[in-house]
């Protein structure tokens, strides 16, 4: 029995450590491409890029490592199946639960780490990747904007570029609100670009265009102005010019949401959404074991070997899976079911499942 767990366990271990690896760089060639587009055509410092790509990489663990070990399992234990091991160790009287005890324990580990790791590490490498690209902003404020949308990362102003190309920017519409009942003072240029000015406050060159200018006989008034080159000083927003940026649920330990949500009761606010977060976390992580004690019984019934078709089985349960997981943070967030039950409805599904296929397959 020893013997044929060990064997067990090796054959998973091999194809685990193979689909965490496939995924991982997967998802990293994902995001590879926005990062050189940063530095080729943003022309952000390889420095704030690298540091950039290392806070990203915990939030892609969290996702490859649980899809990894349904994959890892549904190769292995597929390939014993569809060589009629599981078939010969079934008759010769061993139960398939003593011989697949080992990789649920190893997955029940694994997704205590993820608890840890969902709960530690990615809220820090969240909230350092948010100040990191914050630094990038005042260093190169083109590098963090996107064309075709309204920006309002500046004091006053509010800004919609057409195209952003490095440090050049090509039609641009600048707008000042003036306040209620008086109208938007409005600046157009064909071209600009940015000049970083110390102490966070960006200076924008337009050129070629019209700016509304106060009529000093009548200051609710404007009239046009033409303008070759004009120069505009932009301070950013008070939420850039803090030393500490406020964090967001997704930048906060459990602990720390939970004083959150003890202020927010206080205050007789409803902290649904922080509860949500924190059951997020904890339901995630044991996605590991969900996912293997589905894998099992669904290797062993399907009996396939080839990695394509494993890959697609894999991908099917964690579409289903994932599917579910934003359905029930709908209704957590929209207060039709309570957190600590809706995000726990897909495990409870996918693991009753796999449970009830695990037990039939043992009781022949």
């Amino acid at each position: 029995m020893r013997i044929l767990r060990t064997y067990f366990l090796k054959e998973f271990i091999g194809p685990l450590f193979i689909a965490f690896s496939v995924l991982t760089f997967v998802m990293i060639l994902g995001n590879l491409i926005k990062i050189t587009d940063l530095i080729i055509n943003k022309g952000v410092d390889i420095v704030s890029v690298f540091k950039l790509f290392l806070f990203m990489m915990p939030a892609l663990i969290k996702y490859t490592l649980p899809i990894a070990v349904l994959g890892g399992v549904l190769l292995s234990l597929g390939r014993l199946s569809n060589d009629n091991e599981i078939i010969a160790i079934r008759a010769s009287g061993i139960n398939l639960i003593n011989l697949t005890l080992p990789l649920l324990i190893v997955s029940l580990i694994l997704s205590l780490i993820l608890v840890v790791f969902n709960d530690r590490v990615i809220p820090y490498a969240h909230y350092a990747s948010r100040k990191t690209l914050i630094d990038i902003g005042i260093k190169n404020p083109a590098a963090v904007l996107e064309p075709g949308i309204f920006i309002n990362s500046f004091e006053k102003y509010t800004l919609f570029i057409y195209q952003i190309e490095q440090n050049k920017l090509t039609n641009i519409r600048i707008y000042e609100p003036q306040g209620e009942g008086k109208p938007t003072r409005t600046i157009i240029a064909k071209r600009g670009e940015f000049v970083c000015l110390p102490e966070k406050t960006v200076k924008l060159k337009l050129i070629d265009g019209t700016s509304d200018e106060s009529d000093p006989n009548n200051p609710a008034n404007f009239y046009k102005v033409n303008f070759k080159n004009y120069f505009l000083t932009l301070n950013l927003s008070q939420e850039r010019n803090r030393k500490e940026i406020e964090k967001k649920p997704k930048d906060m330990t459990i602990q720390e949401l939970n004083a959150n949500i003890s202020i927010l009761k206080k205050k007789g606010i409803n902290p649904v959404p922080l509860i949500t977060e924190i059951h997020e976390k904890i339901a995630l992580a044991f996605s590991c074991f969900v996912f293997i004690l589905l894998g099992i019984p669904m290797a062993i019934i399907t009996k396939r070997r080839e990695k394509s078709i494993n890959f697609g089985i894999a991908f099917l349960i964690v579409g289903v899976y994932y599917l579910l997981l934003i359905g029930s943070e709908a209704l957590s967030l929209q207060g039709y079911l309570n957190p600590e039950i809706a995000m726990w409805i897909p495990n409870i599904i996918l693991g009753t499942s796999g449970a009830i296929l695990l037990y039939k397959l043992c009781a022949y």
